[in-house]
Formats: structure tokens, C-alpha cells, sequence
């Protein structure tokens, strides 16, 4: 294969019109073909349903409409609780051609999270699942500009119940004229000290994703392509890396909803004849455990596939080329910049273990802590330019984070944006990861902020103080472990320890909670006060390598 990147990044121009809404690109526009499929769609019990661009578009309209009658306006915050579903796929549609500012949040939040996003970003209408009903409900009377709620499914009194409010509403809506900076999304991002953040996009953002997901997908959309990826659509990587730029291109995708199994995702690819998809690391690990040689057990027709969140490891890139007959993207990138540096090895060559090169579009380099890039094979952090090599304007960036300017003025130095990962890029421009700059880590894809963790750990009685760092960990990449002062009177314990772990899981999201627990009489600390994660996050590295060199 000759290696076109030079070529194609050196050639390529933005063109970012003044007005620009994700609505009109990613579903009015393909709503004129009545026959064209948007979402192909499994419950839990595997019942299927398919979707069009019309029906999406017709529910949408109906949708703003209600919307519109409740008194949001453009600009407010409308949270989006909901599963991979249709009706996902139409509310944002819904809140976008209306001008509002869509705010997905999984499912898998507990009360704490959701109350802090909720209150923050002074939401005005929550649409949420049944399933999300209960933690909704019990914070409902701490946001006091949460005026209504949408159900979707048994509200059992509480809210407007989804299909019986769109039966009332008119299925005709004009699109609200908006700016491509405008704004159009809210996605909370947990950091390395405080709260999660809210990272502010504007509309141009779809268009700054485009190149990589293209490229990433091995040139997307081709002729019958289907996407699928079990990525949930509340998160940068289910909504960016695949439900938007899929319908952004009128092609269609499958939604699913339920735990992700092996079994389940080779079927799914085999039924919708999934050509392209987005498979976090651990997933892949999952199916190359579960199937051995999966084309011999199912009839498979991909074509592409991109993975990010952490390394797939050589391992794993090995198994996908011989018994899935793909060679794997990685990709690179994060909720305010997203899809920024990463593979496409039809056009340029894979290298596994890295992160790609950056992608067109991108002025993406390896600098210090003054802002300088640094040569080949040193290690610094990884950012992004404001401008491309044309000096034309990224459209990737985001606006800010939402109503804190010191954390956006942070973010810079000068036009560089920091990601806070540190990598070395070699003599051909691919970049190599190093890890991160601060206490931010990926377990199983999701990334964790230990602040969260770690505030609603000492909630508890029983804590002291606590400082939260990933374990390595051979399936997920890392764990989440908690080093954990006890307060005065209380005694480790398994029961303890199991308490700790509930306390977590109630009131976080499910991936957040501590596999495991270290009781400890004292954190390191700096003559400042400040706990030092990284020390600990070094006595786990130690500890993890000591156990490979016993095995």
C-alpha cells in the first residue's frame, strides 16, 4: 500500500459555512427519502424495530414543538437521560433545530451525578427513561430550574409521558436559523481536581469530527454500509465517534439496549450485516476470548473499525487481522477536542501501539510546558492548534467549559490546547502514548476523574480521607482502587469494605465504584497538603509489574 497521508493532509481545506445545524444536516435533509433507513433497533428481549429519516424527523418536529410550549427557548439546556434508542436519536434532532442545547447523561449516573449536572447547567426539561425515573425523581426538588420531565416508558404519574405528549403536538416545526458557533451541546467531563467540568460545542464541531471519523472508518460511508458500536450515545465517543456522523451521512445504525455481551455483538454484526464499527479494547478482549475464529461461527461483512479510549495492544490488533480480517484504527481524542490524531491503514500504515498521526485538518504537535514543540522521541503533552497548517480555524474546538473561565483560560497555552496526555512522536509524525499528565485515567474506556470518587467516598462516615488511582488491570486496562483513611472508631473489614463499594455504586455511575479498597493509616501528602495520587499510582504499577515477573 503506498502511504498517501502527506498528500492528503497537506492538501486538505475546511469549509465551515456561517449558518450550520446538526438537525438539518444529520436528519431534515435525508427526511425527503421516505424509505431511508435511519436506526435499526433491539430491546433488551431482542425485539427489532426500524426507524426512518421521516419518522425521526415527523416525531422531532413534534417534539419541538412541545418543547416550545413548556417555554424552552434557544440556548436553554435540555438533559437527555436516555438509552441507545429512536428516541435519542429524536430528541437531539428535536433540541438542535430548535436552537436549544442538548445535555446527554447515561443512564448509569446515580443521584449525585445526576443532581450536580443537572443543578450546573440549570436544565429546564429532563427527557428520561423509565429506568432513570426513580434517581431523577429523588433529586428532582434540589434543581430548581428543572420545570418538566419527559418519560419515556411507565411514568407512573411522574412527568409527560413521551408518546401520549407527541400525539398532542403538531408534526410541522421550522428550523431555527443558527450560527455554526453556536451552541448546541453540553457533555460533562470529570477532571483531575473539582467537579466535571461542562465542555461547551457548537455546531461546527460535527464538521470538525467529520475527517476522522471518515478516515478512521476506512473511508465511510461506502456503498450499503451499516454502523454499530456499543458505545453508549450519552458519551463523546456514542454520540460523536458514531450516532452523529452516521446520520450526518443518511446511512443507518444499530441501537441496542442492554449489557454488552460477545455473543450479542457478533450476532448483532451478522443480522444488519454491520460493515463498520467503533469497539473499545475491551470489548474486543471480550469477543477475541469468547471466539477464537468468529468468521467461521458468523457470517460477518465488515470492513472497518476504529477503537479508542485505551491501547488495543498487539495482541489484540493481531487477533482482529487474522480472525476478523480487519485491521484496527486507533483513534485518539477527547470530549473538547475530539478526534484529533488517529489510523487509517487503507491509506497511510498502522502502527501498532500507536496513536496514528494526525488526522487532516489537525495541527496536532508534542510541546513543553512552555508551549514549545519538542523533537522526535521526546516525551511531552499532546495539543492541538487553534488554527490548522493552512492557519485557517479549527472547527473541532469547543466553546468553553460551561460558566468557568479559569478552567477554559487553563486549557491553553497561547493557541495550543492541552489534552493532558503526554506522547513522543517519531520521525514520521505517529504518535506514541506515554500517559497522562494528571490523575485523569481510562478504566475499561470510560474515563474517570478521581475528584467525584473521591468526594463521595468521604461522604461516608466511616472515611477520613481517600485518594482514588487506577490498578492495572490485564482485561480493562485499569481498575479503580481507593486508598481509604478510616475515621476514628471504625476498623477495616470485607463488610466494610463491601459498604464502601454500595455507598459508591448508589450514588456514581457503576463503572466509578472501587473494585477494590486499600485501608491505609496515612495518604502521602505534599508540605502543601495535597495528596499525591502519584505515588500511589506508582506503588500499583510496581506492585502489578512485580506480579507479571511472579507468573
Amino acid at each position: 500500500m503506498r502511504d498517501q497521508y502527506r498528500s492528503l493532509y497537506d492538501n486538505f481545506r475546511w469549509h465551515v459555512p456561517r449558518e450550520f445545524n446538526i438537525a438539518d444536516v444529520c436528519c431534515r435533509r435525508w427526511s425527503q427519502e421516505t424509505s431511508r433507513i435511519a436506526v435499526h433497533y433491539e430491546d433488551e428481549n431482542g425485539r427489532p424495530a426500524s426507524y426512518t429519516y421521516a419518522a425521526l424527523q415527523s416525531d422531532a418536529n413534534r417534539l419541538s414543538n412541545a418543547l416550545r410550549h413548556f417555554g424552552v427557548r434557544r440556548g436553554d439546556r435540555v438533559a437527555i437521560v436516555l438509552p441507545q434508542s429512536p428516541e435519542t436519536a429524536v430528541a437531539h434532532v428535536a433540541i438542535y433545530q430548535m436552537g436549544a442545547v442538548a445535555m446527554p447523561l447515561s443512564l448509569l449516573f446515580g443521584p449525585d451525578a445526576l443532581e450536580y449536572r443537572l443543578q450546573d447547567s440549570e436544565a429546564v426539561v429532563a427527557i428520561v427513561d423509565a429506568a432513570a425515573l426513580p434517581a431523577i425523581a429523588s433529586i428532582r426538588g434540589h434543581c430548581p430550574a428543572l420545570r418538566q420531565l419527559i418519560v419515556v416508558g411507565a411514568s407512573g404519574g411522574e412527568g409527560h409521558e413521551w408518546s401520549a405528549l407527541l400525539a398532542k403536538a403538531s408534526d410541522a416545526f421550522g428550523l431555527v436559523s443558527t450560527a455554526a458557533e453556536e451552541a448546541a451541546l453540553l457533555i460533562y467531563t470529570s477532571g483531575t481536581t473539582g467537579p466535571p467540568k461542562g465542555a461547551l460545542m457548537p455546531h461546527r464541531a460535527l464538521i470538525g469530527n467529520l475527517p476522522g471519523f471518515v478516515a478512521s472508518q476506512d473511508w465511510f460511508p461506502q456503498k450499503d454500509d451499516v454502523f454499530w458500536s456499543p458505545a453508549d450515545w450519552a458519551w463523546t465517543g456514542g454520540l460523536m465517534d458514531a450516532l452523529l456522523p452516521t446520520m450526518y451521512f443518511g446511512f443507518p445504525i444499530i441501537g441496542t439496549r442492554g449489557r454488552f455481551s460477545p455473543e450479542r455483538a457478533f450476532e448483532l454484526m451478522e443480522r444488519y450485516g454491520v460493515t463498520s464499527t467503533f469497539l473499545f479494547p475491551t470489548a474486543l478482549k471480550m469477543m477475541m476470548k469468547m471466539s477464537g475464529e468468529p468468521r467461521a461461527r458468523y457470517r460477518l461483512k465488515l470492513r472497518s473499525m476504529m477503537s479508542a479510549g485505551e491501547a488495543v495492544g498487539a495482541t489484540v490488533f493481531a487477533w482482529c487481522r487474522q480472525s476478523l480480517g480487519i485491521t484496527v484504527n486507533e483513534m485518539f481524542g477527547q470530549t473538547e477536542m475530539n478526534y484529533i490524531v488517529g489510523n487509517s491503514h487503507t491509506r497511510w500504515p498502522a502502527r501498532p501501539g500507536s496513536m496514528g498521526r494526525p488526522y487532516p485538518g489537525h495541527r496536532v504537535a508534542v510541546i513543553d510546558e512552555g508551549g514549545n514543540e519538542v523533537p522526535a522521541g521526546t516525551i511531552g503533552e499532546v495539543a492541538i492548534h487553534r488554527r490548522d497548517i493552512h492557519g485557517d480555524l479549527d472547527p473541532i474546538f469547543f466553546l468553553e467549559y460551561w460558566r468557568n473561565p479559569t478552567a477554559t483560560r487553563n486549557k491553553f497555552t497561547g493557541d495550543w490546547s492541552r489534552t493532558g496526555d503526554l506522547a513522543s512522536a517519531d520521525e514520521n509524525g505517529y504518535l506514541w502514548y506515554q500517559g497522562r499528565a494528571d490523575d485523569v485515567f481510562k478504566a475499561a474506556g470510560y474515563r474517570i476523574g478521581p475528584s467525584e470518587i473521591e468526594n463521595c467516598l468521604v461522604k461516608h462516615r466511616a472515611v477520613a480521607n481517600v485518594a482514588v488511582v487506577p490498578k492495572p488491570d490485564a482485561e480493562r486496562g485499569a481498575v479503580v482502587k481507593a486508598f481509604v483513611v478510616l475515621a476514628a472508631g471504625y476498623v477495616s473489614s470485607p463488610a466494610l469494605v463491601e459498604e464502601l463499594q454500595k455507598h459508591v455504586r448508589g450514588q456514581l455511575a457503576p463503572y466509578e465504584y472501587p473494585k477494590e479498597i486499600e485501608f491505609i493509616a496515612e495518604l502521602p501528602m505534599t508540605t502543601t497538603g495535597k495528596v499525591q495520587r502519584r505515588v500511589l499510582r506508582d506503588l500499583e504499577a510496581r506492585r502489578a509489574a512485580g506480579a507479571d515477573e511472579e507468573r
